[in-house]
């Protein structure tokens, strides 16, 4: 029987493959190659190595010599080695067209039910799907504006968010109506260790509310106020109140297209106070608006899981929430560019719509 050649491992190398064998993440043929080379430069024989381990004394062979002329590298697997896709050419070309033609009575297709039209098992089809990146059971909204000054009002909003200007106060302004008082039929359950808290699906409407606020610019602070209805009536009441907060400087708002803002009466009043600076969010692109945003994390925070016996209740919650809110804001912080903005409507700064 020959002498199998030594081995020795320099520091940087033994601690390599220290870390492969103690790795619970690793392989468990990478383990037993590493562990092979561990042994052997031991000065253990093929024969002794295979019988530690449980293997072939030809494995051990293979991987000592691998080992030897390749280094770590050595221990990798080949290149291709592994099943071979079944799904190719042709077939995975069937599978891929299939599933963006939706099936007859339905709006989409599933794995089982395309696997059973093109006659394949339920994973090809799985691996042909995360290969090409389709998710048939996942679908996303979207609402592209068509407004004509499109590229001129993202560049205003954009602008006024990227470099406010001194000396002047940036406030975004809006309302959010329809906010309902519901009771819940029972008592809301609170959360627990291992339990989630849970609410009844039913429950009494009590009316509605509508929030008017107006968030500052970077700082995030908000003043804001409720009414049942959101006319021009209230939303004029609404900006005197923010002309009593704030009685000096410029004042730059930021509104949506809502009807209202541009009332007949609301032009007139702002008519008479030129301080005042007007840049309206583009069609169907209100969520450029910060104070949605601010929104969003009320209705999150303190509308959805509540119980309102009256709107006045309903009233109470929300202004004591705008307080709370108040006595430490989350500044808020714009960062994409106008570029960024528009390349999702595919229209360039230079003004070229799709």
């Amino acid at each position: 029987m020959s002498t199998p050649v030594p081995v020795l491992l320099d520091v940087p190398t033994r601690a390599a493959l220290d870390r492969i064998v103690a790795a619970p993440s690793s392989q468990v043929r990478q383990v037993l190659r590493a562990q092979i080379v561990l042994l052997a430069a031991e000065c253990k024989s093929n024969a002794q190595i295979a019988a530690e381990l449980g293997c072939n004394v030809n494995t051990a062979r293979l991987w000592r010599n691998r080992f030897l002329a390749q280094g770590l590298s050595g221990l990798q697997d080949a290149p291709g080695r592994g099943r071979k896709p079944v799904i190719v050419g042709e077939r995975e070309a069937e599978i891929v067209s299939a599933t963006l033609t939706p099936p007859n009575n339905a709006t989409h297709w599933s794995a089982r039910r395309l696997a059973a039209k093109v006659k394949v098992s339920k994973s090809a089809v799985h691996r042909v799907w995360q290969a090409y990146g389709l998710q048939p059971h996942r679908e996303k909204t979207f609402k592209f504006s068509r407004d004509p000054l499109l590229v001129e009002k993202v560049l205003d909003i954009i602008g006024l968010y990227l470099n406010p200007p001194e000396n002047a106060l940036v406030l975004c302004v809006d309302e959010k109506s329809q906010i309902q008082a519901l009771e819940r039929t029972q008592p809301v359950l609170p959360l627990g260790p291992g339990k989630t808290a849970c609410r009844t699906h039913d429950y009494t409407r009590h009316g509605t509310a509508t929030l008017f606020a107006a968030l500052t610019y970077p700082q995030a602070e908000v003043v804001g106020t409720c009414a049942a209805r959101h006319r021009h009536q209230e939303f004029l009441a609404f900006l005197r109140l923010i002309d009593r907060t704030y009685p000096t400087g410029e004042i730059h708002l930021v509104l949506d297209n809502y009807g209202t803002h541009k009332h007949e009466k609301v032009q007139r009043w702002f008519a008479k106070r030129p301080r005042y600076h007007l840049h309206f969010t583009p069609t169907s692109a209100s969520w450029m608006n910060l104070v949605e945003l601010f929104f969003s994390i009320l209705t999150r925070q303190r509308v959805r899981r509540a119980s309102f016996t009256s709107v006045q209740v309903l009233y109470k919650a929300l202004h004591a929430y705008l307080r709370d809110w108040n006595q430490h804001p989350t500044p808020f912080s714009w960062v994409k560019t106008p570029d960024q903005v528009l390349s999702q409507y595919d229209v360039a700064i230079s003004g070229t719509e799709h």
